[in-house]
Protein backbone atom coordinates (compact mmCIF):
# COMPACT_ATOMS: atom_id res chain seq x y z
CA UNK A 1 0.00 0.00 0.00
CA UNK A 2 1.31 3.61 -0.84
CA UNK A 3 0.04 6.38 0.87
CA UNK A 4 0.37 9.92 -0.67
CA UNK A 5 -0.02 12.99 1.77
CA UNK A 6 0.21 16.16 0.94
CA UNK A 7 0.61 19.03 3.49
CA UNK A 8 0.91 22.60 3.66
CA UNK A 9 1.82 25.51 6.33
CA UNK A 10 -1.22 25.11 8.55
CA UNK A 11 -1.13 21.41 8.09
CA UNK A 12 1.85 19.93 7.70
CA UNK A 13 3.30 17.02 6.39
CA UNK A 14 4.36 15.27 9.64
CA UNK A 15 1.02 15.47 10.86
CA UNK A 16 -0.83 13.50 8.01
CA UNK A 17 2.07 11.37 7.79
CA UNK A 18 1.71 10.22 11.30
CA UNK A 19 -1.56 9.61 9.99
CA UNK A 20 -1.04 7.56 7.34
CA UNK A 21 1.26 5.28 9.49
CA UNK A 22 -2.20 5.18 11.56
CA UNK A 23 -4.26 4.16 8.56
CA UNK A 24 -2.40 1.58 7.12
CA UNK A 25 -1.47 -0.04 10.63
CA UNK A 26 0.43 -3.56 10.32
CA UNK A 27 -0.17 -3.76 6.48
CA UNK A 28 3.19 -2.98 4.74
CA UNK A 29 3.10 0.00 2.83
CA UNK A 30 5.09 2.97 2.13
CA UNK A 31 4.48 7.13 2.88
CA UNK A 32 5.20 9.43 0.47
CA UNK A 33 4.92 13.72 1.48
CA UNK A 34 4.39 16.29 -1.06
CA UNK A 35 3.78 19.84 0.10
CA UNK A 36 1.66 22.62 -1.44
CA UNK A 37 3.86 25.50 -0.63
CA UNK A 38 2.73 28.61 0.72
CA UNK A 39 5.34 31.25 1.67
CA UNK A 40 3.43 32.57 4.32
CA UNK A 41 -0.19 32.17 6.42
CA UNK A 42 -1.64 35.14 4.47
CA UNK A 43 -1.01 33.89 1.32
CA UNK A 44 -2.17 30.32 2.56
CA UNK A 45 -5.59 32.22 3.11
CA UNK A 46 -6.04 33.89 -0.31
CA UNK A 47 -5.26 30.88 -2.29
CA UNK A 48 -7.34 28.80 -0.06
CA UNK A 49 -10.51 31.31 -0.25
CA UNK A 50 -9.83 31.14 -4.17
CA UNK A 51 -10.51 27.17 -3.89
CA UNK A 52 -13.67 28.32 -2.10
CA UNK A 53 -14.87 30.71 -4.80
CA UNK A 54 -13.96 28.99 -7.25
CA UNK A 55 -13.59 25.30 -6.92
CA UNK A 56 -10.53 22.57 -7.68
CA UNK A 57 -8.84 24.46 -10.95
CA UNK A 58 -8.46 27.35 -9.07
CA UNK A 59 -4.83 26.78 -7.97
CA UNK A 60 -1.89 24.84 -9.32
CA UNK A 61 -1.06 21.66 -7.69
CA UNK A 62 2.62 20.78 -7.17
CA UNK A 63 4.03 18.94 -10.20
CA UNK A 64 5.65 16.59 -7.72
CA UNK A 65 2.11 14.99 -6.89
CA UNK A 66 1.12 14.02 -10.29
CA UNK A 67 4.10 12.04 -10.08
CA UNK A 68 3.95 10.48 -6.82
CA UNK A 69 0.12 9.44 -7.41
CA UNK A 70 0.98 7.43 -10.30
CA UNK A 71 1.06 4.12 -8.06
CA UNK A 72 -0.35 5.70 -4.93
CA UNK A 73 -3.42 3.66 -3.32
CA UNK A 74 -4.64 6.82 -1.14
CA UNK A 75 -4.42 10.36 -0.97
CA UNK A 76 -4.65 12.38 2.23
CA UNK A 77 -4.34 16.23 2.16
CA UNK A 78 -5.67 19.27 3.89
CA UNK A 79 -6.63 21.73 1.25
CA UNK A 80 -4.07 21.32 -1.77
CA UNK A 81 -6.87 21.29 -4.56
CA UNK A 82 -7.92 18.24 -6.28
CA UNK A 83 -8.54 18.47 -9.67
CA UNK A 84 -10.04 15.32 -11.93
CA UNK A 85 -6.24 15.32 -13.86
CA UNK A 86 -4.79 14.75 -10.10
CA UNK A 87 -7.33 11.93 -9.97
CA UNK A 88 -6.93 10.79 -13.25
CA UNK A 89 -3.09 10.25 -12.80
CA UNK A 90 -4.03 8.42 -9.79
CA UNK A 91 -4.31 4.97 -11.63
CA UNK A 92 -4.59 2.86 -8.56
CA UNK A 93 -6.14 5.27 -6.23
CA UNK A 94 -8.47 3.92 -3.60
CA UNK A 95 -9.46 6.89 -1.54
CA UNK A 96 -9.29 10.60 -1.44
CA UNK A 97 -9.02 11.81 2.53
CA UNK A 98 -9.03 15.10 3.33
CA UNK A 99 -9.05 16.43 7.19
CA UNK A 100 -11.36 19.55 6.28
CA UNK A 101 -15.41 20.20 6.05
CA UNK A 102 -15.52 21.72 3.17
CA UNK A 103 -15.02 20.30 -0.49
CA UNK A 104 -14.76 23.06 -2.34
CA UNK A 105 -11.32 21.68 -3.30
CA UNK A 106 -11.69 18.32 -4.29
CA UNK A 107 -13.31 17.16 -7.47
CA UNK A 108 -15.62 15.53 -6.15
CA UNK A 109 -17.85 14.11 -9.31
CA UNK A 110 -14.61 13.01 -10.50
CA UNK A 111 -13.41 10.91 -7.62
CA UNK A 112 -17.11 9.34 -8.06
CA UNK A 113 -16.97 8.08 -11.92
CA UNK A 114 -13.72 6.17 -10.58
CA UNK A 115 -15.63 5.26 -7.80
CA UNK A 116 -13.16 6.44 -5.48
CA UNK A 117 -14.51 6.94 -2.02
CA UNK A 118 -14.01 10.81 -0.67
CA UNK A 119 -13.94 11.19 2.65
CA UNK A 120 -13.44 14.28 5.03
CA UNK A 121 -13.58 15.11 8.74
CA UNK A 122 -15.58 18.11 10.69
CA UNK A 123 -12.54 19.61 12.76
CA UNK A 124 -14.10 21.85 14.64
CA UNK A 125 -17.63 20.53 14.83
CA UNK A 126 -17.90 21.19 18.72
CA UNK A 127 -16.63 24.37 18.43
CA UNK A 128 -18.58 25.70 15.25
CA UNK A 129 -21.71 24.13 16.97
CA UNK A 130 -21.35 26.42 20.25
CA UNK A 131 -20.35 29.56 18.24
CA UNK A 132 -23.54 29.42 16.27
CA UNK A 133 -25.62 29.14 19.58
CA UNK A 134 -23.35 32.16 20.54
CA UNK A 135 -24.21 33.90 17.68
CA UNK A 136 -28.16 33.03 18.44
CA UNK A 137 -27.50 34.74 22.15
CA UNK A 138 -25.83 38.07 20.59
CA UNK A 139 -27.85 38.42 18.15
CA UNK A 140 -31.27 37.89 19.57
CA UNK A 141 -30.39 40.28 22.49
CA UNK A 142 -27.91 42.71 21.12
CA UNK A 143 -25.13 41.97 22.88
CA UNK A 144 -22.47 42.85 20.60
CA UNK A 145 -23.83 45.84 19.34
CA UNK A 146 -24.37 46.99 23.24
CA UNK A 147 -20.74 46.31 23.86
CA UNK A 148 -20.17 48.71 20.71
CA UNK A 149 -22.54 51.14 21.79
CA UNK A 150 -20.62 51.85 25.32
CA UNK A 151 -16.80 51.80 23.85
CA UNK A 152 -18.51 54.51 22.08
CA UNK A 153 -19.78 56.31 24.91
CA UNK A 154 -23.18 55.49 24.55
CA UNK A 155 -25.58 53.56 26.94
CA UNK A 156 -27.61 52.26 24.73
CA UNK A 157 -30.94 50.66 25.46
CA UNK A 158 -33.06 50.72 22.27
CA UNK A 159 -32.19 48.58 19.44
CA UNK A 160 -34.56 47.00 16.20
CA UNK A 161 -35.50 43.91 17.82
CA UNK A 162 -36.28 45.87 21.15
CA UNK A 163 -39.93 45.34 20.72
CA UNK A 164 -40.18 41.71 20.27
CA UNK A 165 -36.70 40.68 22.38
CA UNK A 166 -37.77 37.39 24.32
CA UNK A 167 -35.77 34.65 25.82
CA UNK A 168 -35.06 31.31 24.34
CA UNK A 169 -37.32 29.58 25.28
CA UNK A 170 -39.50 31.03 23.85
CA UNK A 171 -37.95 30.34 20.70
CA UNK A 172 -38.21 27.54 18.18
CA UNK A 173 -34.86 26.58 16.51
CA UNK A 174 -34.77 25.76 12.75
CA UNK A 175 -31.84 23.95 11.56
CA UNK A 176 -31.14 23.79 7.59
CA UNK A 177 -28.64 20.90 7.39
CA UNK A 178 -28.16 18.05 9.94
CA UNK A 179 -24.73 17.26 9.33
CA UNK A 180 -22.36 16.59 11.65
CA UNK A 181 -22.65 20.11 13.12
CA UNK A 182 -26.07 20.60 11.85
CA UNK A 183 -27.03 17.88 14.70
CA UNK A 184 -25.17 19.50 17.55
CA UNK A 185 -26.29 22.69 17.20
CA UNK A 186 -29.90 21.33 17.31
CA UNK A 187 -28.94 19.03 20.15
CA UNK A 188 -27.70 22.50 22.30
CA UNK A 189 -30.91 24.47 21.21
CA UNK A 190 -32.56 21.93 22.94
CA UNK A 191 -30.63 21.42 25.57
CA UNK A 192 -30.74 25.43 26.41
CA UNK A 193 -34.02 24.61 26.41
CA UNK A 194 -35.44 25.90 23.39
CA UNK A 195 -39.08 25.82 22.57
CA UNK A 196 -39.31 23.82 20.00
CA UNK A 197 -36.22 22.07 17.64
CA UNK A 198 -37.10 21.56 13.81
CA UNK A 199 -35.05 20.62 10.77
CA UNK A 200 -35.13 20.47 7.01
CA UNK A 201 -32.55 18.32 5.72
CA UNK A 202 -33.94 16.42 2.46
CA UNK A 203 -31.21 13.31 3.18
CA UNK A 204 -32.17 12.54 6.33
CA UNK A 205 -35.13 10.21 7.97
CA UNK A 206 -36.81 10.62 11.30
CA UNK A 207 -36.48 7.58 12.15
CA UNK A 208 -32.57 7.78 12.28
CA UNK A 209 -32.99 11.01 14.43
CA UNK A 210 -35.25 9.27 16.40
CA UNK A 211 -32.97 6.52 17.07
CA UNK A 212 -30.30 8.82 17.54
CA UNK A 213 -32.44 10.21 20.32
CA UNK A 214 -31.78 13.60 18.73
CA UNK A 215 -35.23 16.11 19.94
CA UNK A 216 -35.16 17.22 16.46
CA UNK A 217 -39.01 17.25 14.03
CA UNK A 218 -38.27 16.98 10.74
CA UNK A 219 -40.39 20.11 8.26
CA UNK A 220 -40.72 21.19 4.97
CA UNK A 221 -38.03 23.56 4.35
CA UNK A 222 -41.07 26.09 3.75
CA UNK A 223 -42.44 25.08 7.29
CA UNK A 224 -39.64 25.55 8.72
CA UNK A 225 -38.43 28.93 7.47
CA UNK A 226 -42.71 30.47 8.41
CA UNK A 227 -41.99 28.81 11.53
CA UNK A 228 -38.76 29.11 13.68
CA UNK A 229 -38.08 31.52 15.15
CA UNK A 230 -34.21 31.00 14.31
CA UNK A 231 -33.16 29.71 11.11
CA UNK A 232 -29.46 28.21 11.48
CA UNK A 233 -28.16 27.25 8.06
CA UNK A 234 -25.65 24.00 8.25
CA UNK A 235 -25.26 23.30 4.87
CA UNK A 236 -22.23 22.26 2.23
CA UNK A 237 -22.39 24.88 -0.54
CA UNK A 238 -22.83 22.82 -3.91
CA UNK A 239 -24.20 23.94 -7.32
CA UNK A 240 -27.64 22.63 -6.04
CA UNK A 241 -27.33 24.96 -2.67
CA UNK A 242 -25.67 27.58 -3.95
CA UNK A 243 -27.81 30.86 -3.45
CA UNK A 244 -30.29 28.44 -2.93
CA UNK A 245 -31.38 30.63 0.61
CA UNK A 246 -33.31 33.32 -1.79
CA UNK A 247 -36.03 36.20 -1.90
CA UNK A 248 -38.51 33.30 -1.60
CA UNK A 249 -37.27 31.44 1.42
CA UNK A 250 -36.56 35.14 3.46
CA UNK A 251 -39.84 36.33 2.58
CA UNK A 252 -41.60 33.10 4.46
CA UNK A 253 -39.86 34.29 7.40
CA UNK A 254 -41.79 36.13 10.16
CA UNK A 255 -40.92 39.94 10.70
CA UNK A 256 -39.76 38.95 14.14
CA UNK A 257 -37.68 35.85 13.44
CA UNK A 258 -33.35 35.81 12.71
CA UNK A 259 -31.10 34.09 10.50
CA UNK A 260 -27.54 32.54 11.48
CA UNK A 261 -24.71 31.59 9.44
CA UNK A 262 -21.99 30.09 9.83
CA UNK A 263 -21.52 27.66 7.08
CA UNK A 264 -20.86 28.82 3.44
CA UNK A 265 -21.87 32.98 2.30
CA UNK A 266 -22.58 31.04 -0.96
CA UNK A 267 -25.33 29.24 0.31
CA UNK A 268 -27.35 32.44 0.24
CA UNK A 269 -28.20 35.24 -2.06
CA UNK A 270 -26.34 38.33 -0.57
CA UNK A 271 -28.68 40.80 -2.20
CA UNK A 272 -31.96 39.36 -0.80
CA UNK A 273 -30.21 39.17 2.34
CA UNK A 274 -29.43 42.54 2.73
CA UNK A 275 -33.05 43.90 1.25
CA UNK A 276 -34.64 41.89 4.05
CA UNK A 277 -32.40 43.48 6.82
CA UNK A 278 -32.73 47.06 5.44
CA UNK A 279 -36.76 46.94 5.12
CA UNK A 280 -36.99 44.25 8.20
CA UNK A 281 -38.88 41.96 6.86
CA UNK A 282 -37.15 39.21 9.06
CA UNK A 283 -36.16 40.19 12.65
CA UNK A 284 -32.25 40.49 12.48
CA UNK A 285 -29.06 37.91 11.02
CA UNK A 286 -25.94 36.91 12.29
CA UNK A 287 -23.38 35.62 9.90
CA UNK A 288 -19.50 34.02 10.45
CA UNK A 289 -19.05 33.67 6.70
CA UNK A 290 -19.26 36.17 3.74
CA UNK A 291 -19.58 36.87 -0.26
CA UNK A 292 -16.06 38.79 0.10
CA UNK A 293 -13.60 38.43 3.05
CA UNK A 294 -12.49 40.69 4.94
CA UNK A 295 -15.29 42.63 4.15
CA UNK A 296 -14.60 45.53 1.94
CA UNK A 297 -15.09 49.28 3.07
CA UNK A 298 -18.01 50.32 1.28
CA UNK A 299 -19.85 46.90 1.57
CA UNK A 300 -23.79 47.28 2.23
CA UNK A 301 -23.46 45.04 5.17
CA UNK A 302 -21.67 47.40 7.18
CA UNK A 303 -24.46 49.63 7.20
CA UNK A 304 -26.83 47.42 8.83
CA UNK A 305 -27.88 47.61 12.80
CA UNK A 306 -30.02 44.26 12.85
CA UNK A 307 -27.14 42.41 11.61
CA UNK A 308 -23.72 41.06 13.84
CA UNK A 309 -20.96 39.68 11.78
CA UNK A 310 -17.66 37.94 13.28
CA UNK A 311 -14.49 37.66 10.88
CA UNK A 312 -15.24 33.60 9.97
CA UNK A 313 -13.71 32.59 13.32
CA UNK A 314 -16.46 29.75 14.40
CA UNK A 315 -13.99 26.96 13.85
CA UNK A 316 -10.91 28.77 15.05
CA UNK A 317 -10.08 26.46 18.16
CA UNK A 318 -5.94 26.04 19.08
CA UNK A 319 -6.66 22.21 18.65
CA UNK A 320 -8.96 21.53 16.00
CA UNK A 321 -5.97 21.92 12.88
CA UNK A 322 -3.50 19.36 15.04
CA UNK A 323 -5.80 16.83 15.70
CA UNK A 324 -7.71 16.70 12.36
CA UNK A 325 -5.02 14.56 10.72
CA UNK A 326 -5.89 11.70 13.24
CA UNK A 327 -9.75 12.53 13.19
CA UNK A 328 -9.25 11.74 9.40
CA UNK A 329 -7.79 8.63 10.15
CA UNK A 330 -9.83 7.76 12.43
CA UNK A 331 -12.78 8.27 10.26
CA UNK A 332 -11.84 6.36 7.52
CA UNK A 333 -10.97 3.37 9.63
CA UNK A 334 -14.49 3.27 11.20
CA UNK A 335 -15.57 3.57 7.30
CA UNK A 336 -13.38 0.75 6.71
CA UNK A 337 -14.68 -1.35 9.23
CA UNK A 338 -18.45 -0.70 9.21
CA UNK A 339 -18.79 0.04 5.11
CA UNK A 340 -21.09 3.53 6.19
CA UNK A 341 -20.14 6.57 7.26
CA UNK A 342 -21.68 10.47 7.04
CA UNK A 343 -18.37 11.57 6.38
CA UNK A 344 -18.00 9.92 3.33
CA UNK A 345 -19.57 12.45 0.80
CA UNK A 346 -20.23 10.23 -2.41
CA UNK A 347 -21.39 7.36 -0.83
CA UNK A 348 -24.76 7.18 -1.67
CA UNK A 349 -23.17 7.58 -5.37
CA UNK A 350 -20.40 4.78 -4.80
CA UNK A 351 -21.39 1.52 -7.05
Amino acid sequence: MKILVIGDIVVPCELLVEAAHTIAGDREHTVEAVEWPCESRQEFQHRSLNLEKNGPTAEKVPDEAYQEIADADILLTHFCPVPADLIAAGRKLTLIGTCRGGMEHVDVAAATERNIPVVHCIRNAECTSDFAIGLMFAETRNIARAHAAIKQGNWRKDYVNSGYTTSMCEMTLGVVGLGHIGKLVARKGAGIGMKKVIAYDPFVSQESLDAAGLPVTLVSQEELFRTADIVSLHMRLTPETKNSIGREQLGWMKPTAYLINTSRAGVMDKDALVEALRNKTIGGAALDVFWDEPVPAGDPLLELDNLTMTPHTAGNVVDALPKSPLLLARVILDYWATGKSDMVVNLRNLK
